[in-house]
Order: structure tokens, then sequence, then C-alpha cells
């Protein structure tokens, strides 16, 4: 994804609670590698053994 695409797809997601003080703990992976996950399968289709392991 190029900073460009992050940049639009950034202003739909939510903050999460814990960067604004309201609690929670930090998630584990970052936004960027949820949103590449999800593209690799649109891209590709459900074929696991497709999919990267470094994908979450």
């Amino acid at each position: 994804m190029t900073d460009a695409e992050r940049a639009q797809i950034r202003a739909s997601m939510p903050v999460p609670a814990w960067l604004e003080g309201r609690g929670g703990r930090p998630e584990a992976f970052c936004h960027r590698e949820m949103v590449d996950g999800v593209r690799h399968v649109v891209d590709n289709g459900a074929k696991w053994r497709a999919v990267p392991a470094d994908f979450p």
C-alpha cells in the first residue's frame, strides 16, 4: 500500500481508544498490516496456501 492510499483509508478507520487516552491496550498488529492482509485476500481469493505467513 502506498502512502497516498494509506492517507485515504486512514480517514475512515477508527482511532484506537488507547491512543486517545480512553484506556485499553495497544493492538497486536498495525492497521496497515491488517489492510494489506484484507487486500491480499480480496485480490487472490481465500487460498490458504497463498497467504504469506507474516500476514495477521
